[in-house]
């Protein structure tokens, strides 16, 4: 399978196996994690980071083993989902990043292309969230609402 902005094949990455069922040395329950999970994501916290907080200060090394589902619909079923998505939030901030380097550095070409290509992203990401409910269908992507939704 190719990448999507190079002539270049790229490699598939590895997977972790996860386990059945949770591991041993897991100091919290799975009512436990859900309440640490669910406390640490009404703070504002993304479930990435809510996953890294748990594994390096509680000591559980997945949610997943653990409680048994990821942890985007345990936060969701908590009623605490985010209303932008992982990785659209991720990409919307970096875009934001590259357009006050843009600003002060108006010749970078290859940063401003490497910016059409990152928009372009964000819009082939945004119609598979709107198209799977996960994106209100009335949510459109500008440079002006991207420095809005990343602050």
């Amino acid at each position: 399978m190719s990448r999507i902005h190079s002539g270049r094949k790229g490699r598939a990455g590895s997977h972790r196996p996860y386990p059945v069922r949770a591991p041993e040395f897991a100091t919290l329950d799975k009512a436990e994690v859900i309440e640490e999970a669910v406390r640490l994501a009404k703070t504002g916290v993304s479930p990435a980071q809510v996953g890294t907080i748990l594994r390096d200060s509680h000591g559980v090394p997945s949610v997943r083993s653990v409680v048994g589902q990821r942890m985007t619909p345990l936060l969701a079923a908590a009623g605490v989902k985010p209303d932008i998505p992982d990785d659209l939030q991720a990409l919307l901030k970096r875009v934001v990043h590259l357009q006050r380097h843009l600003k002060t550095n108006k010749k970078d070409l290859s940063n401003r292309r490497g910016l059409n290509l990152m928009e372009s992203r964000i819009r082939r990401l945004a119609l598979y969230y709107k198209r799977h409910k996960l994106l209100p269908e009335d949510w459109r992507y500008t440079s002006a609402t991207a420095v809005l939704q990343v602050e």
